[in-house]
């Protein structure tokens, strides 16, 4: 599933390069690629820590030499988290869509889609619960309004609806046509943000983000989710093969450091290297995306996504609780919610009362918290 993904079994294929015409042929999987639980453990594991830094010390609070480079570094989580959703969509669903069983399994994703916006409304509660009158809670619960560190599961919920709509037609689409997708809906990202709506803020930050709301948009955001579809497919066709996964692992690499050097080339250019790196890590240029943030974002995600794929099972094993916190990434994501803004916050009234140096040791200790957690809940599960 996409915040964790269904198991599935390797069966080999031959690998064979795509064609421009060429429709994708691919195996249907059927066990872990543990890798993947890798990678989304790296973007859960540097939000946690994020979200620890933000919810009880507070961005203003942060010192100079934690905004950057530490702040800074964890700009990776959001887009390498919405890249690996692709990925997982891919490898667990894309080879089936033309199955007869298809349908089935698209109600599952559509009722992963009711379990994770159930969540996303509880945890909008605890987020708002310490600082907001229950009117505008309610307001919030109502989309009248979002809140800020619980927003990405409100994208994820909303995804889970058109995504298994279009997976079909995508896997029936030759390479060129699921390139131009990609970027025609980059290209209207970049034009319907120019629109008012109307002066309806929430729909256009549920479409396309607005400045004024921490809201990740649906059309904005696809064209990751697409280039995750694209990148799952060829981890079906070449994971498993020693050269393939090489020259895959360094196509990614140096995608990423490509965008990554282009930010940086942006901000000499600009005069000033250190304010470009510190407004990234205030989020300017995050919603709506712009062109500094996503470089660096979406650079370094494809950097860590190649690091990850490159060590494979070892380094799956080396840092198991990263791999476990990826592999039930939901459940990570509400005990830290749950954690921070319930615990800390609210019952035990303590924001503002760690250093920042602690609250990154808080962040540490919740990401292994949440991977005892979730180790205790499947011990559970499977002694009743």
């Amino acid at each position: 599933m996409p915040l964790n993904w269904m198991p599935i079994k390797w069966m080999p294929i031959k690998w064979m390069p795509l064609k421009w015409t060429e429709k994708p042929q691919l195996p249907k999987a059927e066990g872990r690629i543990e890798a993947i639980d890798l990678a989304r453990g790296l973007a859960i594991g540097l939000m946690i820590v994020s979200h620890a830094v933000s919810g009880l010390v507070g961005i203003r609070n942060v010192p100079d030499w934690g905004m950057v480079p530490i702040h800074f570094l964890t700009k990776f989580s959001s887009s390498l988290f919405i890249i690996v959703f692709g990925i997982a969509l891919a490898v667990a669903f894309l080879a089936h869509t033309q199955s007869e069983d298809w349908p089935k399994r698209r109600l599952k994703l559509w009722l992963r889609a009711v379990e994770v916006w159930f969540w996303y409304k509880a945890l909008t509660i605890f987020e708002m619960l310490p600082y907001y009158p229950p009117n505008e809670i309610v307001d919030a619960l109502l989309y009248g309004r979002f809140a800020i560190w619980v927003e990405i599961l409100g994208f994820y919920a909303i995804a889970l609806l058109w995504v298994p709509l279009m997976l079909p037609r995508w896997a029936r689409a030759p390479l060129w046509s699921r390139l131009a997708t990609i970027g025609v809906l980059t290209a209207l990202t970049v034009w319907l943000q120019s629109l008012t709506f109307g002066g309806n803020d929430i729909l256009k930050a549920l479409l396309v983000d607005h400045e004024d709301h921490y809201a990740w948009g649906q059309i904005s955001r696809a064209p990751m989710i697409l280039i995750g579809l694209l990148i799952g497919e060829a981890l079906l066709r070449c994971y498993f093969e020693p050269t393939t996964r090489r020259r895959l692992v360094l196509t990614l690499l140096g995608l990423g450091a490509l965008m990554v050097a282009a930010f940086y080339a942006l901000a000499f250019s600009n005069g000033d290297v250190h304010a470009a790196m510190l407004a990234v890590a205030n989020n300017v240029g995050k919603h709506p995306p712009g062109l500094e943030f996503m470089l660096f974002s979406l650079g370094g995600a494809l950097v860590l996504l190649a690091l990850a794929l490159a060590g494979g099972a070892k380094a799956a094993k080396v840092l198991r609780p990263l791999t476990i916190v990826g592999s039930e990434a939901l459940k990570a994501f509400i005990f830290h919610i749950v954690m921070i803004f319930l615990v800390l916050r609210f019952l035990w009234e303590g924001e503002g009362m760690y250093t920042y140096p602690q609250a990154l040791g808080v962040g540490g200790l919740l990401i292994l918290g949440a991977t005892v957690w979730i180790w205790l809940t499947r011990w559970m599960a499977n002694h009743r």
